[in-house]
C-alpha cells in the first residue's frame, strides 16, 4: 500500500494572512509533495476599498470589498501552489476597537465552539499531520486573529488529533531587523503598531521552529502582491527583492503539540513524520 500523503492545514483569519507569516512553508511544502490546505476564517470586508478607502468612509461597501478580496485570495492560493481552499465564511470583525468588532454575524462575536464545529468537519475531512494558526494573542491582538486562535484550538481538542500543532511568532532579533528595514523605507514600524497591545514574538531561544524557506520567497512575494486591493498595509512590498527575502527568507514557529519526539530546535515542520 502507499503511504498516506502528508497534509498541512494554515488556518488563518483574513485573505492576505495565509501569506505574510506562513506563505513560504505553503510554497514549500507543496512542491516537496505535502498536501496543503488554507482554511480563512472572514471574508475581509474590513479591509481597503477602491483608492484605500477605509470601512465606514464614504464609497466602502463591505460586500464589494470582500468579493474582491476573493478573487485576491484566489490567486494568492495559485501563486503558493496551495491545494485546498476552505473558507468558514464570517464576517471581518475589524481591528480592534472598531464598532465592526461586535457587529451581528462577525467573527468575533461568534461563540467559539460554533465556529470550531466547521473546523472540526475540516480536520476530519483532510487529516492534517500539521496545523499552524497564531498565538494566543493573534500575534499582535487583531480580534479576529485571536478567534482564530481559539477556533483552532477548540477544535484540535474535540478531535483528538496527533497532529503537530504550531503558532505562528516571529524571533525577537528578526523583528529588530526588520524595524530597521522598515526605517530604511521611511516607515516606523513601531509607531504603527499597538502600543498597549500584547508583546510581539518571542525571545530567539524559546523559538522551536525555524524553516527556511528563502527559495520561495518570489513565490511569498507574489502571494503578497496578488492582495493588491491591500498594498498600502503590506509594508513588505515597498522592500526590494533582496531585502524582502533577507526579511521574509525563514518563517518561524512555537511548536506547542507534538507525538513525535522531534528534537528541537527544528528545522522542518515535519521533523519526526518523513
Amino acid at each position: 500500500m502507499p503511504e498516506r500523503q502528508l497534509t498541512l492545514m494554515a488556518v488563518h483569519a483574513h485573505p492576505d494572512d495565509e501569506a505574510t507569516s506562513t506563505g513560504g512553508v505553503l510554497a514549500r511544502y507543496a512542491a516537496e509533495g505535502v498536501r496543503t490546505v488554507l482554511v480563512t476564517c472572514t471574508d475581509g470586508g474590513c479591509g481597503d476599498g477602491p483608492g484605500g478607502v477605509k470601512p465606514g468612509e464614504p464609497g466602502h461597501d463591505p460586500r464589494a470589498v470582500a468579493a474582491a478580496r476573493q478573487a485576491e485570495l484566489a490567486a494568492s492560493c495559485a501563486a503558493l501552489g496551495i491545494g485546498h481552499l476552505e473558507q468558514l465564511g464570517y464576517a471581518d470583525s475589524g481591528m480592534s476597537g472598531w464598532s465592526t468588532n461586535d457587529a451581528p454575524g462577525s467573527f468575533w462575536t461568534t461563540p467559539v465552539e460554533e465556529a470550531a464545529d466547521r473546523l472540526v468537519a475540516l480536520i476530519e475531512e483532510h487529516r492534517p499531520d500539521v496545523v499552524v494558526t497564531y498565538d494566543e494573542n493573534g500575534f499582535y491582538g487583531h480580534p479576529d486573529h485571536v478567534q482564530a486562535h481559539r477556533v483552532t484550538m477548540a477544535a484540535l481538542a474535540r478531535t483528538g488529533t496527533t497532529a503537530k500543532a504550531y503558532w505562528t511568532t516571529m524571533p525577537h532579533s528578526a523583528m529588530a531587523e526588520f524595524a530597521r528595514m522598515a526605517r530604511e523605507q521611511g516607515v516606523d514600524l513601531e509607531a504603527e503598531l499597538p502600543q498597549d497591545g500584547p508583546q510581539l514574538g518571542l525571545p530567539d531561544d524559546q523559538v522551536t521552529t525555524w524553516v527556511d524557506v528563502a527559495a520561495y520567497a518570489r513565490q511569498k512575494y507574489d502571494a503578497l502582491a496578488a492582495h493588491g486591493s491591500q498594498e498600502e498595509n503590506i509594508l513588505f512590498l515597498r522592500m526590494p527583492m533582496a531585502d524582502f527575502t533577507a526579511a521574509m527568507g525563514v518563517e518561524t514557529c512555537l511548536r506547542v503539540h507534538d507525538t513525535t519526539g522531534a528534537a528541537v530546535p527544528e528545522d522542518d515542520l515535519f521533523a519526526g513524520l518523513r
